[in-house]
């Protein structure tokens, strides 16, 4: 271990010095981020306008090097959140792939220098064809993706984190903000949602923390109903038949008056001797607690924790008093949603 330390010079840097490194190299790309958001002016509205018009076409990202790495971020993160994309590789576009853009898409190219050799073709090409809208996503003003560009974003130039300058970080820590918040502005001017947001992430850890009620409820036959106007012997029967230790009860419009649970049964039981005799709607609990079909079923969760309830009558469009699902903590805890 010693030896290791001596190789890498670790022995002469304490671990002080490692932190305050760690630090300056944030404080430095915090800066570049300031410099950013300054930055942002009526190109970016430019961007954002053309992005959103682009009806018939397709939005295509492309880059050279660390900006192609951050271009497929770039497009993904766009597709993901309702504004479908995809990444060109600049060098496969000068050997056939060039055919993959068409009139009325929307190329996008991210070059620090906007001088790279392999995105010229592709600047050339756009150029040619007036129904292809170039953005140029560039930090130098008398490079030819800037003068061809349709429309032009100018980064800013700023210091990099690394020793003498030159290692990319802080300019390329920018250049994935930006594309953030061109998706998150294009997501909300689309109105795009957490419901839209998990069709497009069906899998992972992602798709449980967006599970909705509806999405784990019982529906149909399976909502253990029962008319207000049966006995409790027959609610004892229907309870055990259903095995969900509740039961909701509607009258003969089908609207829901009351829930019963297992529990209450027990009380009754020890409390009333003749209770089989009574009718349902006599002792059921009035005015059950109702949640929406698209409420996260983490928050169902939540209100079955608060309440200390093991159960929520589901409803939609705010008709509360008409149940058309029944969840039950167990459906959630299944689910691994906690």
């Amino acid at each position: 271990m010693l030896h290791l330390k001596k190789i890498f010079g670790l022995t002469k840097m304490g671990n002080k010095n490692l932190l305050n490194i760690a630090r300056e190299v944030i404080r430095i790309e915090t800066s570049a981020l300031k410099k950013l958001q300054s930055s942002i002016n009526k190109s970016f509205e430019k961007i954002i306008k053309t992005i959103l018009n682009c009806k018939s076409g397709k939005i295509i990202v492309s880059g050279v090097g660390k900006s192609g790495i951050i271009a497929k971020k770039w497009s993904a993160t766009l597709s993901s959140t309702g504004t479908p994309s995809f990444f060109l590789d600049p060098s496969n576009a000068s050997h056939g792939d060039m055919g993959q853009i068409t009139s009325h898409d929307v190329v996008i190219l991210i070059s620090l220098s906007g001088q790279s050799d392999e995105l010229k073709n592709i600047i050339q090409f756009a150029s040619r064809n007036r129904n292809i809208k170039l953005i140029g996503i560039t930090s130098k003003k008398d490079s030819i993706l800037y003068k061809n560009s349709d429309i032009k974003f100018l980064l800013p130039i700023v210091k990099e984190a690394g020793p003498g300058n030159f290692v990319p970080t802080s300019s390329t820590t920018i250049q994935i903000a930006l594309g953030d918040a061109i998706a998150v502005t294009c997501m909300r001017c689309k109105k795009f949602g957490k419901l839209d947001f998990k069709k497009f992430h069906p899998s992972g850890s992602l798709s449980v923390k967006l599970k909705t009620v509806e999405d784990l409820m019982f529906t149909g036959r399976k909502i253990p109903f029962v008319k207000e106007n049966v006995t409790m012997k027959s609610a004892l029967k229907s309870i055990t038949q259903k095995g969900l230790g509740t039961l909701v009860i509607i009258n003969n419009k089908n609207i829901t008056t009351g829930i019963l649970t297992d529990g209450d049964l027990k009380r009754l039981s020890n409390i009333k001797a003749d209770f089989q005799k009574l009718e349902i709607k006599k002792v059921m609990k009035k005015r059950p607690i109702s949640v929406d079909k698209n409420m996260l079923a983490a928050q169902a969760l939540s209100i079955m924790n608060t309440k200390k309830i093991t159960s929520l009558c589901v409803h939609q469009n705010m008709k509360k008093h008409k149940t058309v699902g029944f969840i039950h903590i167990h459906n959630i805890l299944n689910a691994n949603i906690n």
